[in-house]
């Protein structure tokens, strides 16, 4: 059965009423909201060719039809690209309000939750490649060391290693020269068993504490992949009946709370250079985050610069206004572009 432009027409008459009220949609109301003049009956034919194709669904037996996610799916492909998206203005709020990145995504996860009336989430920007800069051991007390590493993006991180025993400054200056001369320049993701393995047998009888240095190095590669994710707006979930279940609301507000469970969406890696901005669009199981399998997402990647990247994402239900939504992100991206290059 082909999906011809009378059919195509009833379904986007469909998806856009029930985008606007969420009630299913009848007959008599797409005669109403479309331009072809055909009666209750023929329309009635034609979405039940809809139904019968996967577009639509009938959640009652005598009530009017819903959009399936296949049909939000070919709305999104398709029906999306026939019209120039018609966002707000957002020019100049977005350096008004913050100087600093932190401040700046926070003000950005604001504005879009504002903008868009849905739940709005902005991780802070990560670095695809993490290379050490330097080591530097230092004694603190008798038993005591502080490991400060230092990363070429300029992040430093302090580790504390408590000591069996006293430590000279001989063995101190030792194991400096060690570490730093096998480490420096490394990506996190070039430092194997091997170079491990070395840097113990170079360390001798402090092989130990060699170990407990790398195992500082470790966490703080941990501490760099775990992305701070801003949310806002996540109340905005309240107002859609179709995700007003107890259960489901408490899920997607703990969601957005504790925030962990976002870590898998966090961590996607960047978009292929030809995919600018990456943006793209999620329907119910399609979503990266089990509690959003109800929801639509949509998301972008912003870019500091190549290697550092970050993502914006757009929660609400799956009637959301997909072309609003994906227009005020294109906008708020070239927003960030502008802000980026004039601070590099």
């Amino acid at each position: 059965m082909e999906l011809n432009e009378r059919k195509q027409k009833i379904l986007e008459a469909i998806i856009r009423n029930y985008m606007e009220t969420g009630e299913p949609v009848g007959s008599r109301t797409v005669s109403k909201y479309t331009d072809l003049n055909l009666s209750s009956a023929t329309i009635r034919n034609e979405m039940s060719d809809l139904e019968e194709m996967g577009y639509i669904l009938q959640p009652h037996t005598s009530a009017g039809r819903i959009p399936s996610d296949k049909a939000y799916r070919l709305y999104v492909d398709t029906m999306l690209e026939r019209k120039d998206a018609q966002v707000e203005e957002m020019q100049g709020l977005l350096v008004e309000k913050a100087d600093k990145i932190d401040l700046l995504l926070q003000q950005v996860a604001k504005l879009l939750a504002q903008n868009t009336n849905y739940t709005s989430m902005v991780t802070k920007p990560k670095y695809e490649h993490k290379k050490i800069k330097f080591i530097q051991l230092n004694q603190l007390a008798d038993r005591q060391i502080l490991v400060l590493i230092v990363l070429d993006n300029n992040h430093v991180s302090n580790k504390f290693i408590d000591l069996l025993d006293d430590l000279d400054e001989g063995a101190l200056a030792q194991l400096n020269f060690i570490l730093n001369t096998a480490l420096n320049g490394l990506d996190f993701t070039e430092i194997n068993m091997a170079i491990m393995q070395q840097i113990k047998e170079k360390a001798g009888e402090y092989g130990e504490l060699a170990s407990s240095i790398l195992d500082c190095i470790a966490e703080v590669m941990a501490e760099e992949d775990n992305s701070e994710i801003y949310t806002s707006g996540a109340t905005n979930i309240l107002k859609y009946p179709e995700l007003s279940d107890k259960e489901k609301m408490t899920q997607l507000l703990s969601t957005f709370e504790e925030k962990q469970m976002l870590a898998a969406w966090a961590n996607d890696k960047a978009p292929e250079e030809n995919q600018e901005h990456g943006i793209q669009v999620y329907i119910g199981e399609e979503s990266p985050v089990e509690s959003m399998k109800d929801c639509s997402v949509v998301t972008a990647t912003y870019q500091i610069k190549e290697g550092v990247y970050g993502k914006i994402g757009i929660v609400g239900p799956k009637r959301m206004d997909y072309e609003k939504v994906v227009g005020t992100l294109e906008n708020c991206m070239q927003q960030l572009d502008d802000i980026f290059k004039k601070k590099t």
